[in-house]
């Protein structure tokens, strides 16, 4: 299995428009960072793990000319708003499945009707095919999907398990019996918003905290705000076998 850290950034992405901190100035690549998001590649397939609003940013930038599928996490618009971008996969491909919690379908059916409308349909809208998750594991392609449930401040949020690798983002708080169904992973992708504490995300200790119960062989940080700081000098301190994800960074698992 192959992950690439599409996007590694929160929701105002870094830099942060007509920010003058000294992060959002900075001339290393892997400190400037677009809004979060994976692709996930195994056998013949690939999934991306959210679509946000700089989804057709990312597709280009990796050169990604076929997806089977979207998982979605939640429906924030730094999670969803790239929908509209799917439609040169949807013109080559035919309708896109999307997976997600019911809640989210019903919120990208307001924001994106036009999508899911079957009737009087504009000519070059796409089309997708809902797959409604719950907290039931299932097949994609022949891997095991186990959704597991996190809480961002009081909204519910999926994270995803497939295989030895899990992918958890805009979690605050994780419930114990969801904690165990990440027993035995081998790869874990965590958010950590920034050092300071924050009412919805991980912060960097409560995130170390987290990986310190899972145990995971390596992990990675993810929704990475610029006032963490700069990447090099946090990436540093930091325990073994944890890393700061960036953007574009590929890894075999």
């Amino acid at each position: 299995m192959k992950v690439t850290f599409l996007g590694t950034g929160t929701s105002q992405g870094i830099p942060v428009i007509g920010s003058d901190h000294p992060v959002c100035l900075s001339n290393d690549t892997k400190d400037k960072r677009l809004r979060v998001s994976i692709l996930i590649e195994w056998d013949n397939f690939s999934y991306v793990i959210d679509c946000g609003p700089d989804f057709r940013q990312q597709m280009l930038a990796n050169n990604i000319k076929r997806i089977d599928g979207i998982l979605f996490t939640h429906e924030h618009a730094d999670h969803t708003m790239g929908m509209d971008d799917i439609r040169p996969f949807f013109f080559r491909q035919g309708d896109i499945p999307i997976y997600a919690h019911q809640r989210v379908l019903n919120s990208l059916k307001q924001r994106f009707e036009y999508i899911f409308t079957t009737e009087n349909k504009y000519p070059g809208a796409p089309s997708v095919t809902e797959n409604v998750i719950d907290d039931t594991p299932f097949e994609l392609s022949g891997a095991r999907i186990i959704p597991i449930n996190v809480m961002h401040n009081r909204l519910q949020v999926y994270g995803f398990r497939i295989n030895d690798f899990a992918y958890i983002t805009d979690a605050k708080t994780i419930a114990e019996d969801e904690i165990r169904k990440l027993d035995g992973v081998k790869c874990l992708v965590i958010n950590a918003l920034r050092k300071e504490p924050h009412h919805s995300h991980f912060n960097l200790d409560e995130a170390i905290a987290f990986i310190q119960r899972v145990k995971p062989e390596k992990t990675y940080l993810t929704h990475i705000s610029h006032l963490m700081g700069f990447h090099e000098e946090v990436e540093k301190d930091l325990p073994e076998n944890i890393f700061i994800a960036y953007d574009n960074l590929k890894i075999t698992i």
